[in-house]
């Protein structure tokens, strides 16, 4: 049985996972659901989302910012996401909302950690600042082998997509080490089968999650 949108309201729910494995498609099919089932679904992406993030994308991503020194990439994507969230995430959140975002922090662990060689432990403490300790409810990671996502890219690559097959190879298992690591707060889901068999799990995982917050949400009222 589907979950009404009542039960999402004032969730952060989290689409992540390596280039290439399919975000866009199930974002925009995961904002029509959730309206359709009574929530209201506000959509930010990162890096970007307000104005003030967007040129920072633009930097992030430019090819000719290849002298850019890892701390500072990292530091960059803090900054867009301290905007982001003092500017969308909050105020949605506050407002009952259920927010869909297109990464997050679980990005910077796996991109600038996992694969660029930062601490994780110094990642998550600045991003406990640039966030002021905001964290999804649930994370969705994407996952696809990383010489499939390579078919699916566009041609005209940005600056992360550029840094080769040994790069985003250690990419993908840091989202793995994430799902083994927290499997409370996320769940992976496989992107090899076709975007409607994809997202009827994406939906399925949701769902099994909104579940369990009411059963969390009713004991701590006393209604369980």
């Amino acid at each position: 049985m589907t979950i009404d949108g009542q039960s999402l309201h004032g969730r952060f729910l989290v689409l992540d996972g390596p280039d290439g494995c399919g975000k866009s498609t199930q974002l925009s099919r995961l904002a029509k659901w959730l309206r359709s089932i009574g929530a209201e679904p506000v959509t930010v992406r990162e890096p970007g989302g307000t104005a003030i993030g967007e040129r920072i994308r633009e930097v992030l991503l430019d090819p000719d910012c290849s002298e850019m020194d890892l701390r500072c990439e990292m530091l960059l994507y803090m900054a867009s996401r301290a905007q982001l969230c003092r500017e969308r995430i909050r105020p949605a959140l506050d407002a009952g909302r259920t927010v869909i975002a297109d990464r997050f922090i679980s990005s910077t662990l796996a991109y600038q950690g996992t694969a660029g060689g930062l601490s994780q432990e110094a990642i998550a403490a600045v991003g406990r600042i640039a966030t002021d300790d905001l964290a999804p409810d649930l994370t969705v990671i994407l996952d696809v082998d990383e010489t499939v996502a390579a078919k699916r890219l566009s041609p005209v690559l940005d600056r992360i997509e550029q840094r080769g097959i040994d790069f985003h190879r250690r990419v993908r298992q840091g989202y793995l080490e994430q799902v083994r690591l927290w499997p409370d707060r996320h769940e992976i889901i496989d992107t090899s089968p076709p975007p409607d068999v994809v997202f009827r799990a994406v939906e399925a995982a949701i769902e099994r999650h909104a579940r369990r917050w009411s059963v969390v949400a009713d004991a701590a009222s006393g209604r369980g």
